[in-house]
């Protein structure tokens, strides 16, 4: 299994409820595919450098992941299939990316707290 890192922006019309729903959509359809969790972050409401579908802006959300290459394909036709997706972009993680994910994430926790 490679290691992946997926965004995607939903439609900023939506409630939050329906934002968290959209997300779990894609969490249990990668996890019945095989794919195993790394992190997820929520960037929340973001303004957008230019405009998608008439919309200034949307929620953003990363998945980091460890899934076998089919469940890629089956989670952009998934991403397609939804209305609420406004973009979304997966890409596949080298080891020196993995490692800067994760300094990143250690920065992040650091500066949390």
């Amino acid at each position: 299994m490679k290691n992946y890192e997926t965004v995607f922006i939903l439609n900023p019309v939506l409630s939050e409820t329906q934002v968290k729903e959209a997300v779990s959509k894609f969490e249990d359809f990668l996890t019945s595919k095989g794919a195993q969790f790394v992190a997820k972050e929520d960037w929340g409401l973001k303004k957008l450098a230019y405009e998608i579908q008439h919309k200034k802006s949307g929620f953003y959300t990363l998945f980091e992941f460890k899934a076998p290459a089919e469940a890629i394909a089956a989670l952009d036709t998934e991403f397609r299939r939804d209305e609420r997706v406004m973009r979304f972009l997966t890409v596949s993680l080298d080891k020196h990316a993995v490692a800067w994910a994760e300094r990143r994430r250690e920065k992040l926790k650091t500066k949390a707290n």
